[in-house]
């Protein structure tokens, strides 16, 4: 039945199977989408254009990176619409102001008949290039109108309003007849070449797991049990140990200087990694790493950590992260003194040599944009020391790190 659907969800890079096909037309065949008929209980109508969607996607889309991807496959699939530029159209929704989404008055209700002398564009192609229009045009907040992205009116862009085919921004569903819903696009931050929240962080991160089952046996273990209690015919309680991820993270991080503007990204990160791993130990540094780290950044001066400690501390089975932009003057990697805050006795790199070589995996994480990454002289010199094991903190390069550090 959706073959069509399955073949165009794969050309717009969404990666589906026949599994997923096969789990949708089961949905389909099980009833999911009938409803009671509005007027007669007793008799069932399909469900609304945008309950068949959220199905669609449910079935059809496992990561939530690719819902703009399958967005725009089901657009071409049911209407047809590929002559627009949906990447520029998603950015222009995106940077709406809300204040335009702010409901001032009560949300606009019109009976049945004057619902049906609104106009109605036709196609989504059609609907989509009118808001293309009205993005291109609209300068200020409007409410109550009919034409303008706007609340409590009856134009067919916006929300609050009433409209029998529309494109809902913001807002929540009331009627159920908008033609397209965009929300905001708060899908669009988890595509793979985008900054992370603190979610998908951990959820990429899960890549770096090894479970075991230690300590003491307090955990119901079902399958033992029942095959136990069947052998005997009686009921025989197995226990089991709780499984423990036994990867053991360490993370260096830099901060300060041009890493202050990374501070909110950092923050989830090292949220994300304190609630995904139980072994996991931090330490921070300024640009790069010298004869000391510190835990605490109030007490950096007053309780550091030398770095030779901390190598005989952490085994070599520690994962080791480096979480920095590896910017900074050539002389704070190469040279003996060119610490920009103290006489250092051995250069940058020669510590970060030492690090290499005492655990068995070590990975930096580069907030900056890797388009940038050639032009600064230190980033090309760890990239090239680090054997390329420099990745960007997308969701993508977070995967690629995990990976490669499960491995």
């Amino acid at each position: 039945m959706f073959i069509k659907l399955f073949y165009t969800l794969r050309t717009y890079g969404v990666p589906v199977s026949t599994r997923e096909l096969l789990d949708l037309n089961a949905a389909l065949e099980q009833g999911l989408m009938m409803q009671p008929h509005p007027e007669d209980p007793a008799l069932t109508t399909f469900a609304s254009r945008e309950d068949m969607y959220r199905l669609i996607r449910l079935c059809m889309v496992k990561d939530e990176r690719h819902f703009d991807k399958f967005d725009r496959a089901m657009a071409d699939y049911f209407e047809g619409v590929d002559s627009l530029d949906m990447d520029e159209l998603l950015a222009k929704l995106t940077d709406v102001p809300k204040e335009w989404l702010d409901l001032k008055l009560d949300p606009k209700n019109l009976t049945d008949e004057q619902r049906r002398l609104l106009k109605k564009y036709g196609s989504l192609e059609e609907l989509m290039k009118a808001l293309e229009e009205r993005l291109k045009e609209q300068k200020e907040r409007h409410q109550g109108g009919s034409k303008w992205v706007g609340t409590g009116g009856t134009s067919p862009f916006g929300a609050y309003g009433d409209h029998p085919e529309g494109v809902r921004v913001g807002g929540e569903s009331r009627k159920r007849s908008a033609a397209k819903v965009w929300e905001q696009r708060k899908y669009r931050n988890l595509d793979d070449d985008s900054q992370l929240g603190t979610r998908q962080i951990q959820m990429a991160l899960r890549n770096l797991r090894q479970f075991a089952r230690t300590g003491s046996a307090d955990e119901l273990d079902i399958h033992e049990t029942i095959k136990r209690t069947a052998k005997k015919g009686v009921l025989d309680i197995h226990m089991q140990a709780e499984r423990r991820n036994r990867v053991k993270v360490l993370m260096l991080f830099d901060v300060g200087g041009s890493m202050d503007i990374h501070v909110e990204a950092l923050e989830k990160l090292f949220s994300a990694a304190k609630n995904e791993f139980k072994t996991l130990e931090f330490f921070y540094f300024h640009n790069c790493l010298y004869d000391y780290v510190w835990k605490d950044n109030n007490r950096r001066h007053s309780a550091p950590m030398p770095t030779f400690e901390l190598l005989n501390k952490y085994g070599r089975e520690y994962r080791v992260i480096f979480v920095g932009d590896a910017s900074m003057s050539p002389y704070e990697l190469m040279t003996v003194g060119g610490s920009v805050e103290y006489m250092n006795n051995e250069a940058g790199i020669v510590w970060l040599k030492r690090v290499l070589a005492h655990f068995d995996k070590v990975a930096w994480l580069n907030p900056e944009t890797p388009t940038y990454w050639q032009y600064t002289q230190t980033i090309v010199e760890i990239k090239k020391l680090f054997d390329n094991k420099m990745y960007p903190m997308t969701l993508h390069g977070v995967e690629d790190m995990t990976n490669y550090m499960a491995r």
